[in-house]
């Protein structure tokens, strides 16, 4: 699988078998996303690879374990997000060339107790109020 940012300046590849894929429906999503939840997919750390470009990283200083969010310094597009302690990123379906065919649609939802009532969730799909149970 392959990607890039709005502009071009980053791109990437994926070269493993993603994890899960997901909407988040967090709030942190929705700053990120710009209201909407996060489509997004965990991709082991070892199958991840910047093939252009170099991301420009956001890590907030006032949390702990905050996670490190990367994205193109250019046109500002985020494309993944570090998790401390994680062997996986999770990388935004949107940046993918072709999403309808590497991405799909979301094996389930979570943090609905953060969703607002204009988010949509596909009607059958496994939703959790939080994290779902390991």
């Amino acid at each position: 699988m392959k990607g890039r940012c709005y502009c071009g300046a980053l791109h990437y590849e994926v070269t493993a078998v993603p994890v899960w894929k997901l909407q988040c429906h967090c709030r942190e999503c929705q700053y990120i996303s710009g209201g909407g939840p996060n489509f997004a997919m965990a991709v082991p750390l070892e199958g991840f690879a910047f093939t252009k470009g170099t991301p420009a990283e956001f890590i907030r200083d006032d949390l702990e374990g905050a996670r490190t969010r990367q994205f193109c310094g250019t046109c500002g597009t985020h494309i993944l997000t570090r998790i401390p302690g994680r062997d996986y990123l999770v990388l935004k379906a949107g940046t993918l060339d072709n999403p309808a065919a590497d991405f799909g649609d979301a094996e389930f939802a979570i943090f609905m107790k953060d969703a607002q009532p204009f988010h949509v969730v596909a009607e059958g799909k496994l939703c959790f109020d939080d994290l779902p149970p390991r």
